[in-house]
């Protein structure tokens, strides 16, 4: 990823983040190294509602993602039917949260535009996660792609076109828990110049 990119995800989050609302409405923004280095994988949901005004700001994050020639192989596809959740937390092997998630989003990419959607969509998958951090609420990563059965799962449950693929699904509520982030800086795995 370009440092110009990477910039613009940083500047970007931490612009549109928030954790609070003011008496106007207005949101509060949350740092975006904080953010990054705060996320954890939340796997148990309060019952409460995510706001409308949270979850565009998740797809307008996941959609500041960059991508290979401005292609934006993605699509997404916001899940709160019950019925639908329960499906897949149903037959999903590592999505079980899911049967209590109040929401999830399907990042899904489009075959026909680019033959490594799987790529860009990983990216827009990361700065929803990060925008989840940021606006205190709780998200994990559930992969579907690249397995078959998996894929069929989603691709059944939301009625996707044949050219959509599904990258994952990501449950997204309030967290139940708050677990510690872990500290996975290591340096003996940076390298610089060579090997």
């Amino acid at each position: 990823m370009k440092a110009t990119h990477l910039m613009t995800l940083l500047i970007f989050v931490a612009m549109t983040a928030c954790n609070t609302q003011d008496r106007t409405g207005k949101f509060h923004t949350q740092d975006a190294m904080d953010a990054i280095f705060a996320r954890t994988s939340i796997r148990s949901y309060q019952p409460q509602a995510v706001e409308e005004e949270k979850i565009e700001l998740l797809l307008k994050a996941g959609m500041a993602a960059p991508s290979g020639k401005n292609v934006q192989p993605w699509e997404l596809v916001v899940v709160d039917d019950r019925a639908a959740l329960d499906t897949m937390a149903a037959a999903l092997p590592y999505a079980k949260m899911l049967a209590q998630a109040p929401m999830a989003i399907v990042v899904c990419g489009d075959t026909t535009k680019s033959a490594y959607w799987y790529v860009d969509c990983s990216a827009v998958a990361e700065n929803i996660l990060l925008a989840a951090q940021a606006l205190g609420l709780g998200a994990v990563w559930t992969a579907t792609y690249p397995y078959p059965d998996r894929m069929g799962v989603v691709a059944n449950t939301l009625a996707l076109p044949e050219n959509i693929n599904s990258l994952c699904v990501i449950p997204v509520g309030y967290p139940a828990d708050s677990p510690a982030p872990k500290d996975k800086w290591k340096p003996e795995k940076v390298h610089r110049n060579r090997w």
